[in-house]
Order: C-alpha cells, then sequence, then structure tokens
C-alpha cells in the first residue's frame, strides 16, 4: 500500500520565536562564512555526517553504511558528540563501556565495529586533535563526523546530508515552529545529500518531488536510500537462541518498545506481518527507568496469550541491556537491526566510488604536501 504524502506540522504560534532564532543563526553562519568565526581544517579526510533537522533522519545506519564500505581498506575512526551521556570530555568507547558515559548510538557503533576508533567529545575539534595524537600505527586514514553538520568550527573534506523523505525539509520552519536547527540554505554547504527512509518502490513523481524541492546545485551529488530490515535477534541470546525472521511473527503478538525520534516506518514494517502490534513510545535517546519497564510489563500483560515478543530497535536495545530485568522479561525481547540500502543500484556505485575516490585522493594530496 502506498503512503500518504508525508505532512510536515508546522506549529505556526512560534513563528515569532522562529524568526528570532532564525536571526541568531543567520548571524552565526554569517560569522563563519566570512571567516570572522575560524574554522579548522587537517590533514586527514573527515567525512561530516548530519541533518538540518532535530530528530533521527538515520545518520547511525548511513554512519555504518560507511565503516562497511572504507573499513576494508582504511582505519577508520567515528568522532560522535555522545548525545546525552553522562561524563565530559574525551573519551575512546570500548565494547563494555557504560550507555550512560558514552552514549546510545557510539556503543551501538563500537559493539557493531569493535575494530573502529569510536570516540565521543563535544567540542570537535578537540577531539579531531586528541585523535590524531594517537600513535602512528594506531591513527585513523579517515575520520567520520557524526552529528556534526551545524558544528562549524571543523571544516570537513566532505559533508554528507541527510533529509528524511517523511519530513520534506522545503516544507519545514525553523524551530520552534518547525525542526529545522538552521534555514534550508545551510544545505548549500554539502556535496552530498542524501534522502532517506524511502519506500523502496518509489514512483518517479516522488523522486521529482524531492528533486525540484531541493533545488540543488550542479556540483551536489542527490542519492535515495531505504532501510532494509534484518533478522529479528534476541537482545539477550543466553535466555532466548531463536532468531526470527519476519513472516514468523504473523501469529505472535507483537509489543513494539521504541526511543526513537521516528519510530513509524518500523511500524508500518512490523505491521505487514502482523495484526497483533501493539506499541508503546517513549522520547528519542530515552533513558529507560524501572517505572519504563514496570509500564511495558503492563501493557504485555494486557495480552493473556502465551505467543508474545517484544521488539524494540538497536539504539534501544543498547540502552535496555544494561538494565537489570527480569527473565521473563529477557526471553521475552527482541531487536531489529537496520541496514541502509539505495533505491538504485547504480546510484549506490556511484556513491561508494565517491566516497572512496574522495579518501583516496585526499590521501594523495597530503602525502604529496608532506613531501
Amino acid at each position: 500500500m502506498k503512503k500518504d504524502k508525508p505532512f510536515v506540522k508546522i506549529r505556526r504560534s512560534m513563528a515569532p520565536l522562529a524568526w528570532l532564532y532564525g536571526l541568531g543563526v543567520n548571524f552565526r553562519n554569517t560569522l563563519f562564512d566570512k571567516n570572522i568565526l575560524k574554522q579548522e581544517s587537517f590533514d586527514i579526510p573527515i567525512i561530516c555526517v548530519g541533518n538540518l533537522t532535530v530528530g533521527g533522519t538515520g545518520k547511525t545506519p548511513h554512519i555504518e553504511y560507511l565503516i562497511r564500505l572504507l573499513s576494508p581498506t582504511y582505519k577508520v575512526a567515528v568522532l560522535s558528540r555522545g548525545y546525552k551521556r553522562k561524563s565530559k570530555g574525551f573519551l575512546m568507547v570500548d565494547t563494555t563501556s557504560k550507555v550512560r558515559k558514552v552514549g546510545d548510538e557510539p556503543l551501538q557503533i563500537k559493539q557493531k565495529f569493535p575494530e573502529t576508533l569510536v570516540v565521543v567529545d563535544k567540542h570537535r575539534v578537540n577531539g579531531i586533535k586528541k585523535i590524531l595524537s594517537i600513535e602512528k600505527e594506531q591513527r585513523p586514514d579517515v575520520i567520520l563526523l557524526d552529528d556534526g553538520f551545524q558544528h562549524r568550527h571543523v571544516r570537513p573534506s566532505l559533508s554528507i546530508l541527510l533529509v528524511d523523505s517523511n519530513r520534506p525539509v522545503f516544507e519545514d520552519r525553523l524551530l520552534p515552529a518547525g525542526s529545522l536547527r538552521e534555514p534550508l540554505k545551510g544545505k548549500e554547504r554539502a556535496s552530498i545529500v542524501i534522502v532517506t527512509k524511502c519506500d523502496a518502490d518509489m514512483q518517479p513523481i516522488d523522486f521529482r518531488i524531492y528533486t525540484n524541492g531541493l533545488d540543488l546545485f550542479a556540483f551536489q551529488q542527490l542519492y535515495f536510500t531505504s532501510f532494509d530490515y534484518g533478522m529479528i535477534v534476541p537482545l539477550f541470546p543466553g535466555m532466548q537462541d531463536n532468531t526470527l525472521q519476519m513472516p514468523d511473527i504473523r501469529k505472535k503478538h507483537v509489543f513494539l518498545v521504541a526511543g526513537i525520534a521516528s519510530p513509524q516506518p518500523l511500524v508500518d514494517k512490523l505491521g505487514h506481518f502482523t495484526y497483533n502490534l501493539y506499541t508503546q513510545f517513549f522520547p528519542d535517546h530515552h533513558a529507560f527507568r524501572e517505572k519504563d519497564i514496570q509500564s511495558i510489563r503492563e501493557l504485555v500483560n494486557t495480552v493473556e496469550d502465551n505467543n508474545k515478543i517484544i521488539i524494540t530497535t538497536e539504539k534501544d536495545a543498547v540502552r535496555l541491556r544494561a538494565l537489570s530485568l527480569d527473565e521473563e522479561m529477557k526471553r521475552m525481547l527482541y531487536y531489529i537491526p537496520v541496514r541502509v540500502s539505495f533505491i538504485d543500484e547504480e546510484e549506490q556505485k556511484q556513491f561508494n566510488n565517491k566516497i572512496l575516490e574522495h579518501v583516496r585522493n585526499h590521501q594523495t594530496n597530503s602525502r604529496l604536501s608532506a613531501e
């Protein structure tokens, strides 16, 4: 079934505050554009992945895509702010790090890619300098700057801007009237723009709507991606060993628990396979507490049938895994990983080649400069 056209809700009563917010953002950007506020460049490829909006556009899955693409050839580092972590300063993320110390997304990335250097630092310039001070044998060849599009003190060698297909930025407004962190003009800083979370069966008219609405320059390249959902994996393998495929949930009562910005694509996906879908949503990056676990239990207990499971996202799984849960809940808990896929295979090849060529050329230029 084809989705309805995305609808962007605007809080028009907030327009005066949005105007004031825009004045501040535009003034700050002007200071950077005129080099009054300084940007630092570094002698290493720095690929920034970010967005213009608050809320999820799929940054972490796209960072993971880049890790898979680059890591067979290059040593990769990921630098993140570590949103909502309780610590400060520069920290290296380990697979056994506590989520409250490093943040859920950096920990998720490190646990999936243990060989990748993952660090957190709110001050990205400092973070990059610390990374480059690592002894040469362990120093990365490329840094992926997670959610750094508005962090303009760093001048990335390449910027990738993500746009959620479910909330077109060209119909959005500045905070707090809409969800834009900065005016749409900010897209001009990106070399690559990706429309994310698209339907796999996207129609030609949809491509034209986004192409015309974004109105990119000739030097900017536009791509379209969607999410591929993987197998449904036990959150605690010691309690439950069977991995499920989507058709396996058809006769189950499925409780979707999510603390992410945009859960609707996952709701749509699960809804294709079961009519018995119940949802409980929390704010993005929500720190689950005992009262939340109790409310989840109460929801699950509304169904007397024992053929039921709880499904959550990878990001939520990182936070839930750190809690003290009873055995019954551990047995019911599963998570569903996602991967980025390009709508057009030929465009995927073009994107891959552009990224690999960028890193290769940047390294060659750096060696020539050193000589």
